[in-house]
């Protein structure tokens, strides 16, 4: 059965163009946690060093993921959408240590076998995912003191936990809709926690200057020991 989450990320590929072929600094390939272009910081979050391994959970048309294979990691993204990959396979066909599936983000990790030195999220497969069922899932595929760190927009005030999120489709169609969590950063913080992550740290990122005024939701984790996460000292 088709999976109506992956249509409507095809429907949200038609709209979004291609990364662009270079950012403020002149380079072809460039980390972004936000939905401003050269803005925020960048890879340096995950602390990785070449030859690490390092999964995007909803890699979109993989910008952030072929940088990464760049600098030498092996980088693997997921994504559920179709358009969005070949979008991704078309860019950057010419980067090495790149992988590409489809894949819901909790399917791929239960399939899986391997384990990763960090993984992330931008505006992905954590937004969209329930965390009840996501962290745990992340915990057990990170390497010991592996990182986990994800972007997304901040919860409106008041509106916290399971949200409903619209994308247009055609003049005569309804709008597909997708499921996505919202919560504070504090509330974040404890989640993370118990579910066994250790040097919890979230905030949000002010917007650039301007007439913006929504920040960027960042938040970093590292996977605590099996002794952590039952709560034994």
């Amino acid at each position: 059965m088709t999976d109506a989450r992956s249509a409507a990320w095809d429907t949200y590929s038609r709209g979004k163009p291609q990364r662009r072929r270079t950012n403020a600094k002149g380079e072809t390939t460039w980390f972004n946690w936000s939905q401003y272009p050269d803005h925020g910081p960048g890879a340096e979050v995950l602390a990785l060093r070449p030859g690490d391994s390092v999964l995007d959970l909803g890699c979109g048309s993989g910008g952030n993921t072929a940088h990464l294979a760049t600098l030498g990691m092996t980088s693997v993204g997921v994504d559920l959408s179709a358009k969005q990959l070949d979008k991704a396979r078309e860019r950057w066909s010419g980067v090495g240590g790149m992988e590409l599936h489809q894949s819901d983000a909790l399917a791929y990790l239960g399939s899986s076998s391997r384990a990763f030195d960090a993984m992330y999220s931008v505006f992905g497969a954590a937004w969209f995912t329930d965390p009840a069922l996501l962290l745990p899932a992340v915990h057990a595929h990170l390497k010991p003191s592996g990182v986990f760190t994800f972007s997304q927009r901040p919860p409106v005030e008041g509106c916290y936990g399971c949200q409903a999120s619209y994308i247009p489709r055609g003049p005569d169609e309804d709008p597909a809709v997708v499921k996505r969590w919202d919560y504070e950063p504090g509330a974040w913080e404890l989640i993370l926690k118990e579910h066994g992550y250790v040097d919890v740290s979230a905030s949000v990122i002010p917007p650039p200057s301007g007439s913006r005024r929504t920040g960027t939701l960042l938040v970093r984790a590292v996977r605590g020991s099996r002794a952590a996460r039952s709560g034994e000292q």
